[in-house]
């Protein structure tokens, strides 16, 4: 129970904090550490004995029911905050970077001053429109997303505030447009192919089987096409699987089909090479056509290494800049070079663009293989997002499964729309690089020695 202290005109109320005072060591004594008060609110007295002592109850029911605050001078800053809340949460790599980068960048910073229970939903307003008016709108939201996981996890986890400076509500005053996603540009399969003969004439034939595979798979680009190693391939794979039973599993059901492992994805952490489960963790099997197998296997019959797709000079696609040196040439075109002696070994002819793709991400290729899928109407939609890498929401996705028979239907269509809108139009495809090998499903671990990979999470 509280007790009250009047000394002279003074009033002072002093209850439990709910802590015990800690010894030399830190551990806690079984002396208890009390809280006092001489108002209400800072300068402001009580008015009587019974003001006060009403004032401690509220107070210790504060404690028992963990509602208290610290006192001012326990109070955590932001900075502090932000840095224990970062130590604290489970991020993957990636995603480890880019909530650093946003703290570091644009929260930490603005909030350098202020204490975590400081911050009212007036203040937040203001930070809220200070990062809408300065950034991108993308950017922006994870931003303001990541700054509403800080304030809940201040609130029920780590018990620094009462309630979050959070407020929603349905808008009011002045009506601002809803953001909406950009409309799609229309993209063809002919626009598909000028892309694969422009990456054939900048990269050979790496280039036109990278486009291909990343149109008809919709592996997502780049982490999980520059992670496709020699022994996930569908030349090799699933004889090369090292685990046992998914070895065997796999065995049976593509008996009559060709099919890749989607395993890792591989990206630079700073100066690291790292390999990681794919994003959300969706390790799939994606059946692939005849025509792209037989791609694999000449392209895996031209080169040893242990990745599928090299850069040009041979080396892994990690180390290159992709953007830069592969796909604004192929979406964007570039001009002859090598007419000069000296650059006589870097010679090919001018590149034309594919204006159906003028500033469009390599990503889109991904959204082209599921548009692709969808427009037959006869593939169940749990296959094609199986394909994707995504899970079906609700019931649907607990009761859904991708058959055999759903398989056997993807790659008959994939096939029939490369014979046909390919092979059937007269679109020029190039020879193979080199004859195809009569055995080329001898197994190959799907991990090498000497990859420049220090992580797998």
């Amino acid at each position: 129970m509280p007790y009250v202290e009047v000394r002279g005109k003074s009033i002072r109320v002093k209850w439990w904090s709910g802590e015990y005072v800690l010894d030399s060591d830190g551990n806690p004594t079984k002396k208890k550490r009390y809280e006092s008060a001489s108002g209400p609110e800072p300068g402001v007295p009580f008015q009587d004995e019974q003001a006060a002592y009403e004032y401690g109850l509220d107070r210790e029911s504060d404690v028992r029911n963990r509602r208290n605050r610290p006192k001012a001078s326990t109070r955590l800053g932001m900075q502090d905050y932000c840095d224990l809340w970062f130590r604290e949460v489970d991020l993957r790599v990636r995603s480890n970077r880019t909530y650093a980068s946003r703290l570091n960048a644009v929260i930490k910073p603005y909030w350098r001053s202020w204490t975590v229970d400081e911050i009212t939903p007036i203040e937040y307003d203001a930070f809220q429109r200070y990062v809408a008016g300065k950034y991108s709108h993308n950017y922006a939201k994870g931003v303001l997303g990541m700054f509403k996981m800080l304030m809940d996890d201040a609130v029920l986890k780590y018990k620094l505030r009462e309630e979050s400076p959070i407020v929603e509500q349905r808008r009011r005053g002045r009506y601002k447009k809803k953001q909406v996603r950009r409309v799609k540009r229309k993209l063809s399969i002919q626009s598909i192919h000028q892309l694969a003969v422009n990456a054939h004439t900048l990269w050979g034939f790496t280039g036109w089987a990278y486009i291909w595979t990343l149109a008809f798979t919709g592996m997502r680009p780049p982490g999980e096409m520059y992670g496709l190693q020699r022994g996930y391939s569908s030349p090799y794979w699933p004889a090369s699987e090292p685990d046992a039973e998914l070895r065997e599993e796999a065995t049976q059901r593509y008996e009559a089909m060709h099919a890749l492992r989607v395993q890792y994805q591989t990206y630079k952490d700073g100066p690291r090479s790292v390999l990681a489960a794919p994003k959300y963790d969706s390790w799939r099997t994606l059946v692939i056509p005849p025509f792209l197998h037989e791609m694999h296997g000449a392209l895996l019959a031209s080169h040893d290494k242990p990745w599928t797709f090299l850069s040009v000079t041979g080396k892994p696609l990690l180390g290159a800049d992709f953007d830069r040196d592969y796909w604004y040439p192929i979406r964007d075109g570039a001009k002859q070079r090598g007419t000069e002696p000296r650059y006589k070994r870097w010679a090919r002819p001018a590149i034309p663009p594919v204006p159906e793709m003028a500033e469009e991400d390599i990503y889109r290729l991904r959204h082209w293989a599921k548009a692709k899928l969808d427009e037959p109407g006869d593939i169940p939609r749990v296959a094609v997002e199986a394909r994707q890498g995504h899970e079906l929401p609700g019931m649907e996705g607990v009761y859904s499964e991708v058959t055999v028979a759903m398989e056997e239907r993807i790659v008959a269509y994939l096939q029939g729309v490369w014979e046909k809108e390919i092979v059937g139009a007269g679109l020029w495809t190039p020879p193979f690089p080199m004859p195809l090998p009569d055995d080329l499903v001898s197994p190959a671990p799907p991990l090498f020695s000497g990859l420049p990979v220090l992580e797998y999470e």
